[in-house]
């Protein structure tokens, strides 16, 4: 009797490949990881896509077990440079690592590399029509930088109440009296976020409050002559150390 080819095996690993990523979306975001990864706008997509998988892989299971022989001739890989079994193998092999590794929001090492602390307030997010707040606390640090965005005269907001929430950053261009509260914006994944930021004048050193360490600042919003231009900043009034939120970005 012909010995059955020792690659029977590949269309099993073909299910497990499949039967992971479905594992691996759902289980992102039953625990609040795609927060990190994706806008909340795709989470619908991807969970569709999560089950939608994992129907597959059954599926595929099904299939092999009704009729084997049908499944064992077929090549389980489509790329042409890697031998037969090693895309399902690395597909699964990543899918496990997604399993076992937790992603982390960006910080403040990042949002230097992208330019947070050369312009603070220069952003990339869609002005929005200049609405005056009736209650000024209320605003978010997007909510902020999209109002200077629609109108930049710093002056015209001296004197208004805020209280917002992000991570710190020490800019290498301003005095050790000011630090920056930030948030990055996500707009479809995390590829694409991008920090916005405010600058907090203190009553003390910045040295107090570490880089990343998330903190609610309340205070007035202030002029300032920053890195050679003139500025929006909060003088802070009181500042509390808050947990990272369960979705660090803001949109």
């Amino acid at each position: 009797m012909m010995a059955r080819p020792a690659y029977s095996l590949m269309p099993w690993l073909d299910v497990l490949a499949i039967a992971a990523w479905g594992l691996l979306l759902l289980e992102y975001w039953l625990t609040g990881k795609l927060y990190l990864l994706i806008h909340p706008n795709y989470t619908w997509l991807t969970v569709v896509t999560g089950v939608a998988l994992l129907l597959l892989a059954t599926w595929r299971a099904i299939g092999i077990l009704k009729q084997p022989d049908n499944f064992v001739s077929q090549a389980s890989s489509h790329l042409a440079l890697l031998p037969r079994g090693w895309g399902s193998t690395l597909l699964l092999a990543m899918a496990i690592l997604g399993l076992l590794i937790t992603p982390r929001a960006f910080a403040s090492q990042t949002a230097i590399q992208r330019g947070v602390a050369d312009a603070p307030t220069l952003t990339r997010v869609k002005p929005q029509a200049f609405r005056g707040s009736a209650n000024s606390e209320d605003k978010s640090i997007i909510d902020w930088v999209r109002t200077l965005t629609v109108y930049p005269e710093p002056d015209a907001y001296t004197g208004q109440k805020a209280k917002v929430q992000g991570f710190v950053i020490h800019p290498t261009n301003m005095p050790d009296q000011y630090l920056l509260i930030s948030r990055f914006v996500i707009t479809c994944c995390a590829a694409d976020v991008y920090p916005v930021s405010l600058p907090v004048k203190l009553q003390e050193s910045r040295n107090a409050y570490k880089p990343d360490t998330w903190l609610e600042v309340e205070g007035q919003m202030i002029t300032e002559t920053l890195a050679g231009k003139r500025q929006l900043a909060i003088a802070a009034t009181s500042i509390q150390p808050i947990p990272e939120p369960k979705n660090p970005y803001d949109y």
